[in-house]
């Protein structure tokens, strides 16, 4: 599998996000990968120009696939992800959370479908041309 097209970002853990067995939450991990979102967006729309990006979606869908326990440790964890589809008025990014030393291993895997939304006129909008470009970068990683 090719991981070239993917947008790395590294979560630090804390120690408020673990159960009693010193497990990551199952849910803290919705907080981890939207931290992972922002900065791929909030770097893409910079990038690019495509500032609704950051701000105007909203999740309209999660998937959530738990693969192995996190324990806490004082490293980071590393969250990949990429762009799964485009449509007209809404996209998927596509998440694993793992770490890739010394092997692969890959703690959960993820999908959100989000929609663009205009908060000004308070409804749904499509994807703007510029925001297709940026996301289009990271399609199919």
């Amino acid at each position: 599998m090719d991981h070239h097209n993917r947008h790395v970002y590294y979560c630090p853990l804390r120690w408020g996000d673990m159960d009693a067995l010193g497990h990551v939450n199952n849910g803290r991990y919705v907080d981890y990968l939207q931290d992972a979102r922002v900065d791929f967006l909030f770097r893409t729309a910079k990038e690019l120009g495509a500032d609704d990006l950051e701000t105007g979606l909203l999740v309209a869908r999660h998937e959530v696939v738990y693969r192995a326990p996190l324990y806490f440790r004082p490293e980071p964890v590393r969250i990949e992800l990429w762009i799964s589809e485009i449509k007209a008025a809404s996209f998927t990014v596509d998440y694993e959370i793992l770490d890739a030393e010394p092997e692969r291993r890959t703690y959960l895997e993820a999908r959100t479908r989000l929609v663009p939304f205009d908060f000004a006129a308070n409804r749904l909008r499509r994807i703007s041309p510029v925001e297709r470009e940026a996301l289009s970068k990271l399609v199919g990683a």
